[in-house]
C-alpha cells in the first residue's frame, strides 16, 4: 500500500478545503491512502470561531468524489446537532466509510477542548480495502484504556491524526517529540500493528506545531519521516 503523508499547516478559516483538495489530486494517481492532521479542515485554535467554521458532513461531497480514486483521511471540526466535534474522517469509494469523534479533549495550560468541543464515546475499528483500521485523535493515544481498547480492536493499522505544539526545547531535542515517539512505538508493537502518525506544522496564536509525522511498523521501529517543522506531503510504500 501507497500512503502520503500530509504534514500540513491549516489556517484559521474554511479555505483549507481548498488546500486539501489540491493536494489530493497532486497524490492521487501515486497513492492508495492520504492521512491528513487533526483538524486539518479547520485549524486548531478556533475557541468561538468554531461556531461559523465548523463543517457539515453534507459540505464535505467534494471529499467523497475524491475518494474514488484514492481514500482520504482528514481531520475537522464537526457539526453533530447542537454539538460539535473534534472529528477523523475516512472517505473511501464515494462516501463517508468511518468517523472517529475525539474521546479525550484536553482542558489545561495551553489547551482548551474540552470548554468547545463535544467529546465522543464511541471507540471501534473498521474495514478497508487494505485490512482493519483504527482512527485516533491526537490526545486520545496518551490514555492507557485507549491503548487497551486498542488491543482488543487488533487492527492491521492504526491512523493517529495531531496537532502538537512544539514544547520542552533543549541542547537534546524536543521533549514533546521524544514523548510521542515513546508512546506510538509502544502502541505499534502491543498491538502489532503499522502506525500512520501525522502531526501539522505552521503557527498559530503564539503556537508553533513541529510536524515529524511517520510510519512506525510492527516491531516499533520508524521506517518512514518527514522533517520537522516543515510543511510537506510525502507518499511512502508500506
Amino acid at each position: 500500500m501507497n500512503v502520503t503523508l500530509a504534514q500540513t499547516s491549516p489556517k484559521l478559516n474554511r479555505s483549507n478545503l481548498e488546500d486539501i483538495i489540491t493536494t489530493i489530486k497532486e497524490f492521487s494517481d501515486e497513492s492508495d491512502l492520504i492521512v491528513f492532521p487533526e483538524l486539518s479542515l479547520s485549524g486548531y485554535m478556533l475557541q468561538d470561531k468554531l461556531y461559523e467554521d465548523a463543517w457539515s458532513i453534507d459540505e464535505l461531497d467534494d471529499l467523497k468524489s475524491l475518494s474514488l480514486h484514492v481514500d482520504i483521511v482528514v481531520g475537522a471540526a464537526i457539526k453533530d446537532g447542537n454539538d460539535f466535534r473534534n472529528a477523523a474522517l475516512y472517505f473511501c469509494k464515494g462516501e463517508l466509510l468511518s468517523t472517529h469523534y475525539k474521546l479525550h479533549l484536553p482542558n489545561y495550560g495551553m489547551f482548551e477542548e474540552a470548554r468547545y468541543f463535544k467529546a465522543g464515546t464511541v471507540f471501534e475499528s473498521f474495514e478497508s480495502s487494505y485490512g482493519k483500521v483504527s482512527m485516533l485523535v491526537c490526545e486520545d493515544l496518551w490514555h492507557t484504556s485507549v491503548h487497551e481498547d486498542l488491543i482488543k480492536e487488533n487492527p492491521d493499522y492504526i491512523l493517529t491524526l495531531v496537532a502538537s505544539p512544539a514544547r520542552g526545547f533543549s541542547d537534546d531535542g524536543l521533549e514533546i517529540e521524544d514523548m510521542w515517539l515513546e508512546i506510538i512505538k509502544t502502541v505499534a508493537k502491543e498491538c502489532n500493528a503499522k502506525l500512520v502518525f501525522v502531526n501539522r506544522v505552521g503557527f498559530e496564536d503564539g503556537l508553533g506545531f513541529w510536524g515529524g509525522s511517520c510510519i512506525v511498523d510492527e516491531d516499533a521501529n520508524i521506517i518512514n519521516r518527514l522533517p520537522k517543522y516543515e510543511k510537506t506531503a510525502k507518499t511512502f510504500k508500506i
